[in-house]
């Protein structure tokens, strides 16, 4: 029976909170259930695309053991036989697997290529069974024929054809004509492939004596690990072989990734983060206004203990409601954003997938936990200090900012500068900026904590030196008398936009030093009048030396610069790297690259080095620091090379090396080039030229850029990537504004009887609510004006640590004060015109009620 009582008068509190102040209860629980829904949403959307995209490469493997692939795209056919012949393998299984470009593609597959299997059918059937075309009943020999391909459903309806149309594929400059023989026995969902016989492939794309990879099925009871680490030996001496098991694949999908998906549920958690600053808010508001409520109950009996309890249940039930919310609004954002978008969220790293929503359980107790332990940390302080109230001063009026007396302690605040400082100093934990995540954490906090002394500090003394001007206004007067002797109820207010626009200033300054980087880049590695190739992508788009030379004599040029470009295999575990062969001047890269630093001279090269170039990724991800000897497997025997410098690279963040051209070729034999950049003769028109280009008899294959259209699609694809960024920026102003008006609100009420004792003493209503507009608007100018200075420091650690450590690339700082100072004056006014709507009801009352209650 006493325990029914209890829980009847906690109900009874609690209710009567909620009814009385909705808004700010509302404010409070839309905080949590935002951030709850976008940590929930972006986790399920990479979580569905990362798993389906493990699960599309996985099944290009079948169910091999083993597999055994080249450091380069190909390796030579010659050891499959003796791969298939080996004691302990019971099936081998040839692939050759390419990216084919698309001949006169539309715009809506621009920059994509059709990936294409070439297969053993007999083998296949075994291994890779979902991989069988299946030809009409009465062609049934079509899985063998020369001009067959077998596509699944998502890549027939991409490529809008059906069975027994003709597909076209570009094979450099010239087409290939493939008939569409019939489906795949198994594709999964948005999987975009074709399948076809492997000696056609071979034949049709120039890979005759080329395969991807050779697959190995095992013997049963064979012993994977001991097989593996023999058969590395067995191939060390014949090339640089990579035996790796199919795992592997999905590892290095997850390493692709990982950086960007960890960044967006990081970004997620800012407005969870500030929600905690808005239920402190809503929590310490409530007490101060209940103070004289929660002494009486004292009086009456009510424990320390049941006031503790009481006022963590009410911010546990805003953590509750919010994030039971949250999750709903979560699964509903996924469910659309896969549904309309796909599951990309503009990376880059998941095309050609159709994901399938699935609701995971653990996932969802982990941001119901996370929502409501947040509303709880939030609500700790203040139910500590509710709890430890004596009751006899805080019958009294006027106690109410003593409450929050011990928000002027600087240490607690200083603490956390402090150890966010010596976070910024600590190295990546599995390649991610753990430590710089909690340094911004830690700045965040200790700068609101710092807030009240600070507060206190510049009110007071602005008020004193307003007070001794001669022509003072009292509005102004007593607006400042307030902050300035009231310094921890205004903090708390400041603390909800501070936390918002400090995190929204740090986002905006480093989203912006990235593109203006980006963009200065983009001048430097493009610095000819035209650009040409034959396709935007593919394994096979290229320029044989007869075409090169044509293009090379066209009219109207004087210098062509031919590219070379393939993707190399250093670890298993890591995704590609690009090799780029181009011409280089030796004694001035600077001319060509975009180094970050000074290269190693010609003078100090040893004797017959050959330099390379190495992309900043390559300095982290694999150590290859200048003045390095490093050995690449692009020509048999390996030869070693010498880092001669560093370079910058957006295009590439796994890492790129660049090499001259001449070397490249002399290495390997390799006279093929991806593109060509054409610098023009002096009053010669790109048009002339393209059109003399045209003429050429592969003209028709050729696309043609110039600088300023490439560098548009690349900031276009970058503001895509960083759309969900932007949105999270809104969703920060958003939460700002609305903590500044549950804030105001809350004091508003809260200070009914000094308004009623204004009213006596001779203010108008449109004198108090001035002086409400000039507390909101002041308010605001130094939470905007700490906002810039803390969101300053955290946008540092995040240009100069979060970025390299997460991505292995630099950029320059560059600050938006046009977009900033916008919408920081926006907020002002916001502010200032909350705060005289959350005052027009608290001061529209009598003013002889208004301080009856005043004891």
């Amino acid at each position: 029976m006493r325990w029914r009582n209890k829980a009847m008068l906690a109900r009874w509190l609690l209710s009567g909170e909620w009814q009385a102040h909705k808004v700010q209860s509302g404010v409070a629980v839309i905080a949590i259930a935002i951030g709850v829904a976008l940590g929930f949403a972006i986790h399920l959307i990479n979580t569905a695309a990362f798993n389906e995209f493990s699960a599309a490469a996985h099944s290009l493997s079948g169910e091999s053991d083993l597999e055994v692939r080249g450091p380069q795209a190909t390796i030579d056919e010659s050891i499959y036989p003796l791969l298939a012949e080996h004691e302990d393998v019971e099936l081998a299984n040839p692939v050759l697997e390419l990216d084919v470009a698309l001949p006169n593609h539309s715009k809506e597959r621009k920059d994509a290529a059709l990936k294409i299997l070439g297969l053993d059918i007999f083998r296949a059937s075994v291994m890779a069974p979902d991989l069988i075309g299946i030809p009409a009943e009465d062609k049934l020999f079509d899985v063998l024929a020369d001009d067959a391909i077998f596509l699944s459903p998502a890549a027939m309806e991409w490529l809008g054809v059906k069975q027994g149309d003709i597909l076209n594929l570009s094979v450099g400059t010239q087409t290939v004509a493939l008939r569409v023989a019939g489906g795949l026995r198994r594709a999964r969902a948005g999987q975009r492939i074709g399948v076809m016989d492997i000696a056609t492939a071979q034949w049709r794309f120039h890979r005759l004596g080329q395969l991807s990879r050779v697959e190995l099925k095992l013997l049963p009871g064979t012993d994977k690990a001991a097989f593996k680490a023999e058969l590395e030996q067995e191939l060390e001496p014949q090339s640089h072989y990579l035996v790796a098991e199919p795992t592997t694949r999905e590892t290095r999908v997850a390493n692709m990734s990982r950086a960007y998906r960890v960044n967006l549920n990081v970004l997620a958690m800012v407005a969870l983060f500030t929600g905690t600053f808005l239920v402190f808010s809503t929590q310490a508001l409530s007490i101060v206004r209940r103070r004289h409520q929660f002494a009486l109950l004292r009086v009456l009996g009510f424990t320390r203990k049941q006031m503790l309890g009481q006022v963590l249940w009410e911010g546990a039930i805003l953590g509750l409601v919010g994030s039971l919310l949250g999750l709903a609004l979560g699964y509903a954002t996924a469910t659309s954003a896969l549904h309309y978008f796909g599951g990309d969220l503009g990376g880059g790293f998941f095309p050609g997938i159709k994901p399938v929503m699935h609701f995971d359980p653990a996932a969802a107790i982990v941001f119901f936990i996370l929502g409501v332990g947040i509303t709880l940390l939030g609500s700790a302080a203040p139910a500590w200090e509710a709890a430890r109230a004596l009751p006899a001063p805080a019958l009294k009026s006027g106690s109410e900012d003593t409450a929050l007396a011990k928000l002027e302690n600087p240490w607690p605040g200083l603490l956390f500068l402090a150890s966010g400082i010596l976070f910024t100093r600590l190295p990546p934990i599995f390649d991610l900026p753990i430590f710089g995540y909690l340094a911004v954490a830690q700045l965040l906090t200790g700068g609101i904590i710092l807030m009240p002394p600070l507060s206190a500090l510049i009110f007071t003394a602005v008020f004193r030196m307003v007070q001794h001007a001669s022509h003072a206004r009292p509005v102004l007067t007593t607006a400042l008398a307030r902050l300035a002797n009231a310094p921890n109820q205004a903090a708390i207010a400041l603390g909800g936009i501070l936390a918002s626009f400090t995190l929204m200033v740090a986002m905006a300054i480093m989203v912006t030093s990235f593109r203006v980087s980006v963009d200065d880049w983009l001048r430097h590695i493009l610095p000819a009048d035209l650009y040409v190739e034959t396709a935007a992508s593919g394994d096979t788009r290229g320029l044989i030396p007869d075409e090169m030379k044509a293009l090379a004599e066209t009219p109207g040029l004087v210098r062509v610069d031919f590219f070379r470009s393939s993707k190399l295999m250093l670890d298993p575990s890591r995704p590609n790297i690009t090799l780029i062969a181009r011409p280089i001047d030796i004694s001035e890269p600077g001319n060509t690259l975009p180094l970050t630093g000074e290269s190693i001279p010609v003078a100090q090269l040893p004797k017959g080095a050959i330099p390379i170039w190495v992309s900043e990724p390559m300095v982290d991800l694999y150590g290859y620091t200048p003045g390095k000897h490093v050995t690449l497997p692009i020509a048999i025997p390996a030869r070693t090379f010498i880092v001669a410098g560093v370079w910058r690279d957006y295009g590439r963040q796994f890492g790129a090396i660049q090499m001259r051209l001449a070397d490249y070729q002399a290495l390997t034999d390799d006279r093929l080039v991806n593109d060509a950049a054409l610098w023009l003769e002096q009053g010669v028109a790109p048009e002339q030229v393209i059109e003399s280009m045209r003429r050429l008899p592969f003209g028709n294959a050729l696309e043609f850029s110039d600088p300023g259209q490439i560098r548009a699609l690349s900031l276009n694809i970058f503001d895509r990537s960083f759309a969900v960024t932007y949105l999270l920026e809104g969703v920060a102003i958003i939460i700002g504004l609305l903590g500044v008006a549950a804030s105001f609100s809350a004091q508003a009420l809260a200070r009914i009887k000094e308004f009623g004792m204004l009213r006596h003493i001779g203010m108008t209503r449109r004198q108090i609510l001035g002086m409400l507009a000039i507390e909101g608007g002041l308010l605001t100018a130094l939470g905007v004006l700490l906002g810039f200075v803390l969101g300053g420091c955290i946008s540092l650690i995040l240009v100069f640590i979060v970025n390299p450590q997460s991505f292995h690339w630099t950029m320059q700082l560059s600050l938006p004060w046009e977009s900033l100072l916008s919408v920081a004056l926006t907020l002002m006014f916001l502010a200032a015109f909350t705060a005289v709507a959350s005052g027009r009801h608290a001061v529209s009352g009598n003013a002889e009620r208004a301080v009856r209650e005043d004891w």
